[in-house]
């Protein structure tokens, strides 16, 4: 199942912040990563404003995500951007596209199969 990494930043220099974004997609890549998005366009629908540039990479799975982000490639290019941005960056686990989240359940855990949506007889779908 996918593993993302969720990034917000505070870039303070982005000429030298470039030397960082040139090379992070190549070393995500070598890990089956890629972005997904990547400092686009963001609208706050609730909670304070969003300001910082979100960036997500999708990997295959939690492991390789973490292999990427503690591998020696990645931890070199991270000093490019120590001195011209603030991160704040995680790494979050995704869902089987074939199951969705029973927000009944007392954890909000419980995993449930997708039922297939069969037509009716009128050949409507419900």
């Amino acid at each position: 199942m996918p593993a993302y990494f969720i990034v917000r930043a505070v870039v303070h220099d982005p000429l030298a912040y470039q030397e960082y974004a040139s090379r992070s997609p190549q070393v995500i890549a070598r890990f089956g990563g890629r972005h997904i998005a990547r400092g686009g366009p963001v609208i706050t629908f609730e909670g304070p404003e969003e300001t910082r540039r979100i960036v997500i990479a999708q990997f295959p799975d939690f492991a390789t995500a973490e292999r990427c982000y503690r591998s020696d490639d990645y931890q070199s290019i991270i000093a490019h951007r120590a001195q011209c941005a603030s991160f704040e960056f995680i790494l979050v686990d995704g869902v089987p596209a074939t199951v969705h989240l029973d927000p009944t359940a007392e954890t909000g855990a419980s995993v449930q199969p997708v039922p297939s949506v069969q037509p009716t007889a009128s050949g409507d779908q419900p």
